[in-house]
């Protein structure tokens, strides 16, 4: 019997009564455990010696992880410094719990995100209190991150923690869980009988070279075969992030229907966010509670006339039947800036021609940005978010111009069980929300708002025929696409590595 090399070096090294690893056995032949592992693959094949595998999962502490062994987690610092500030009483603000916690950045994120969900107490409207009978000290996953940092003995298994525990560390990227496949070969007795027979060694070519060819050598040569099915190690590179690949879809969309893109500034004075959508200044969304105010100038550079017609909007109303608010309008307010809460602030800027937009009818206009809300974070919500904003100004639309419109748009993603229900808005009417089913939950979850602009909201600006307009949400759009069930599995500092490499867009 013939055999190459390698093959021939892992035979004689192989045992029969004793199982040698791959480490074993490219350790006593010099060869790389990968050589070894191909070797044994082919004597596996030709029946000389059987190979066994065990799969084994160790998990480390990452840095971060090692960082809240010792500062302990976010949402535990969080408690405790509510707690140390009255809140088993009453309610603290939610910013002096934060401070006191001493958290920073992306931690105030996790710890939000990570408090209601321990059930370590609420937030509501900005106030936080906590449950006096939870028990931060006997945290799962703090317990767990302390006995991974603890002195363990060579044969420890790490696996002894529970694997919901495990897998929500992972997820929080606090520990890296490796799975390990330990590869054993024996000899068989057709591998005993080989090596009693005697086995020579055969020269063989691993790969064919421009000198075997030029040589000739190549017609005299034993090449080496190749094993298709052996394990190959994983490699994951780069790719478009689901969000961007979701986005970059939505604006092909919008652009075959005829529409051109918008953009404009993150942070804007509240005259174009929401006083020239209407929105009546001690309106709810428009406290500190919800908005994202800026310690910043305030923004001169409005347009005088325009925001003389805004405010005669709010205070007086528009048209014969108008009757306005008869509520408080301050200029000193709506110039003040804040991040946007959603994008019709580009709308507004478009329409009012301000940005520079071509705006005799018909005209459409899209963006797919990013807004700010200070919201409960949830499986369907977060702090910031990507918005698909977009309007169309013609002649005589109605409802079923815009009804039409989401039909066409969401049938180029497959989606095509869309409900409409009525819905009130400050600055549109008609309108009406839209639903999806989620094809994994079949739970029915909210992707968007629209309806017709107001006369309100068009005449100061100087528009005279309709316009109608909506915001839809990018992320419950990639949910639907996707099957994603949490809308923190896409992205944030909690989000689902794994799935984010795996998940694709469907449309």
């Amino acid at each position: 019997m013939r055999l190459p090399k390698r093959q021939l070096a892992v035979l004689e090294a192989a045992s029969a009564t004793d199982k040698r690893t791959i480490d074993d056995l490219a350790t006593e032949t010099d060869l790389k455990p990968e050589t070894v592992t191909g070797a044994a693959f082919d004597l596996r094949d030709a029946g000389l010696v059987s190979v066994t595998e065990t799969t084994t999962e160790t998990a480390d502490l990452t840095a971060e992880g090692r960082q809240y062994v010792e500062e302990a987690l976010p949402e535990v610092r969080l408690y405790r410094a509510a707690r140390e500030r009255g809140a088993t009483d009453d309610s603290v603000p939610m910013g002096q719990a934060i401070g006191s916690a001493d958290l920073d950045g992306h931690e105030v994120d996790i710890a939000l995100a990570n408090f209601s969900r321990k059930g370590f107490g609420s937030i509501d409207a900005g106030e936080l209190s906590i449950d006096p009978d939870a028990e931060p000290d006997a945290d799962p996953e703090a317990a767990a991150l302390a006995a991974l940092a603890g002195d363990r003995d060579a044969d420890d298994d790490r696996t002894t923690i529970d694997d919901d525990v495990r897998d929500r560390l992972a997820s929080r990227g606090l520990i890296e869980v490796i799975e390990r496949t330990t590869r054993a070969v024996t000899l068989t007795d057709a591998g005993v009988d080989a090596l009693m027979k005697g086995v020579e060694a055969a020269e063989t070519v691993g790969a064919l070279t421009p000198e075997l060819l030029a040589s000739g050598e190549w017609r005299d040569v034993e090449f080496a075969e190749y094993d298709v099915e052996a394990d190959a190690p994983t490699v994951t590179g780069g790719r478009k992030h689901v969000l961007r690949a979701t986005a970059d879809r939505v604006k092909d969309v919008l652009v075959g229907m005829g529409f051109k893109e918008m953009e404009g500034p993150h942070a804007d004075a509240d005259f174009w966010i929401n006083d020239c959508l209407f929105m009546p200044q001690d309106h709810p969304a428009r406290t500190h509670w919800d908005r994202f105010g800026l310690d910043v100038d305030p923004m001169a550079e409005i347009p005088e006339a325009l925001l003389e017609r805004v405010e005669a909007a709010h205070r007086e109303g528009v048209g014969p039947d108008g009757d306005g608010y008869h509520s408080p309008w301050s200029e000193t307010f709506a110039r003040e800036i804040a991040l946007r809460g959603h994008t019709t602030s580009l709308s507004m800027r478009y329409l009012s021609g301000y940005a520079g937009a071509e705006l005799e009818p018909p005209q459409r206009y899209f963006s797919v940005e990013k807004v700010y809300r200070n919201d409960t974070l949830d499986p369907t919500h977060l702090l910031e978010f990507f918005q698909i904003e977009g309007w169309v100004m013609a002649e005589d639309l109605s409802v079923r111009d815009l009804m039409g419109t989401f039909e066409e748009f969401y049938r180029q993603f497959g989606i095509t069980d869309i409900r409409f229900k009525p819905h009130y808005n400050p600055y549109t009417e008609p309108s009406f929300e839209l639903f999806g089913e989620h094809p994994e939950t079949g739970e029915e979850i909210e992707i968007g708002n629209s309806g017709v602009f107001r006369e309100e909201v068009t005449k100061p600006l100087g528009i005279d025929c309709d316009v109608m307009a909506w915001g839809l949400a990018l992320e419950r759009l990639a949910m639907l696409t996707t099957g994603a069930e949490d809308i923190r599995d896409l992205h944030g500092t909690l989000a689902d590595i794994e799935f984010l490499r795996n998940a694709e867009v469907s449309y």
